[in-house]
């Protein structure tokens, strides 16, 4: 079931695309803006805040990748990219800019909506054991798990919402290794190698805002055959 308060921004350069998207999800209960380019989208988000950005990866002028990178330096809204199913480094380029899904054309608007619903309930509706740590250390880092902040010093780490999730994913089991697999179906994500390798790439991301030496992780590490495991002090 949708979010009735939730407040989504469509950012596509094809009119007729926007048109239907805006009234399918405001059919399902969201409150819908549109963009028809990164500019246009840039000048709404300088005046407002949403829940979800739905975001074409193909756009005259500045593209999607180019504005994920852009909304990730001041904001941590989620971000659905829509891609073409042959954009294989596009929906990679996306993911490491910072976009938390992605969703290959042509689509049916139904799981447009699953995959926006997911996102949106990744973070609230994910349970931590009463059993596990309420902060970790990661050397220079803090995690509080139930307010899913992560710091440094005096300093508030941003994290994508999908960062967020796999932080608690973690943590609420450290120091166990998890699978690709499982932490695709964790995320409420479809099964398959493209997932697993999306998975692949947060990681990559989230060891960049975690560890000193990213490429020689210390507290996110890779369990050669098992997956990865949160290590922390």
């Amino acid at each position: 079931m949708s979010d009735p308060d939730a407040h989504l921004l469509i950012v596509d350069d094809d009119e007729r695309i926007r048109g239907l998207l805006q009234k399918f999800l405001a059919r399902n209960g969201f409150l819908v803006s549109t963009a028809r380019d990164a500019g246009h989208a840039r000048r709404i988000l300088s005046g407002l805040d949403f829940d979800l950005i739905v975001l074409d990866v193909m756009m005259p002028g500045e593209d999607g990748v180019a504005l994920t990178r852009w909304i990730r330096e001041a904001r941590t809204t989620p971000i659905l990219l829509l891609t073409a199913k042959s954009e294989t480094e596009d929906r990679i380029a996306g993911l490491e800019a910072g976009a938390d899904d992605y969703l290959s054309k042509p689509f049916e608007p139904k799981e447009l909506l699953l995959r926006i619903n997911n996102i949106l309930r990744r973070i609230p509706d994910l349970a931590v054991s009463s059993m596990a740590p309420k902060l970790l250390t990661l050397g220079p880092i803090r995690y509080d798990i139930e307010r899913g902040e992560m710091w440094r010093g005096e300093d508030l780490v941003r994290l994508t919402a999908t960062e967020s999730h796999l932080m608690r994913i973690f943590s609420a089991k450290p120091g166990e290794a998890l699978s690709r697999t499982q932490l695709v179906e964790d995320l409420g994500r479809d099964r398959g190698q493209s997932q697993e390798r999306a998975v692949d790439v947060q990681i990559t991301r989230l060891r960049r805002k975690i560890e000193d030496d990213p490429k020689q992780p210390r507290y996110l590490q890779t369990v050669r055959g098992a997956g990865y495991m949160l290590s922390p002090d």
